[in-house]
């Protein structure tokens, strides 16, 4: 029997249970790494989705809005074609815009020279807010009004009804209130007036506030 050398290492085999251990805790390694692998799979898939559903829902958002904002164009654009041609006359009787008292002023001239009516007077008091016994909505308008007392010679009643729709014609106003009276000198002269009538007119018309209407001027 021949002596192993002192150098020659001892080699002592291994229970199976510490092989079989080994080999189950590579297992559960590379288990647990298949594990994690698989959950940040989930997770990022997860985060896609919830992204894509946030941005598909932003993008519909956007294409309501979008869709909104065309309906609302279409609907001004419809209503301004409806509605401008009214403006526009509304504009031209003086109802819209700065008041026109020189237009007022030369036109109850005109009517009296023409209708040849007795000798009248009248006066204009500034312009002011015009408040309605009911409120309508206006938008950027505001409706201002100028009082005017006029005072008129009669010869019958119809001068004054003649004198007031041909006054029409020069703007927009309304007659709060009418007094008619028999005249005391009436019949006693040639073409004297038989009645006097002083009546209260408010003339109205919409202007732009200059606040708003200054916007976007530098």
């Amino acid at each position: 029997m021949m002596a192993r050398p002192d150098s020659a290492p001892l080699r002592i085999p291994l229970p199976s249970w510490m092989r079989e251990f080994g080999q189950i805790r590579r297992a559960a390694v590379l288990f647990a790494g298949t594990l994690g692998i698989a959950g940040a799979a989930v997770f990022a898939s997860y985060w896609h989705m919830n992204h894509a559903r946030s941005a598909e829902a932003y993008a519909q958002a956007r294409r309501d809005d979008a869709r909104s904002r065309l309906t609302h164009a279409e609907t001004e654009k419809a209503e301004i074609r409806l509605y401008q041609p009214q403006f526009l006359e509304l504009r031209r009787k003086g109802l819209i815009g700065d008041e026109r008292r020189l237009d007022w002023v030369e036109a109850i001239r005109q009517i009296q020279q023409r209708r040849r009516l007795l000798p009248l007077s009248y006066e204009i008091e500034p312009q002011q807010p015009y408040q309605l016994e009911t409120q309508l909505s206006m938008g950027d308008y505001q409706l201002r009004g100028s009082r005017m007392a006029l005072r008129m010679d009669l010869l019958h009643e119809l001068d004054l009804f003649h004198f007031l729709t041909d006054l029409r014609q020069a703007g927009t106003f309304t007659v709060q209130d009418c007094v008619i009276r028999r005249a005391s000198n009436a019949g006693t002269a040639p073409l004297a007036p038989t009645l006097n009538a002083e009546c209260t007119l408010n003339w109205v018309t919409l202007t732009v506030p200059p606040a708003i209407s200054g916007r976007g001027q530098p």
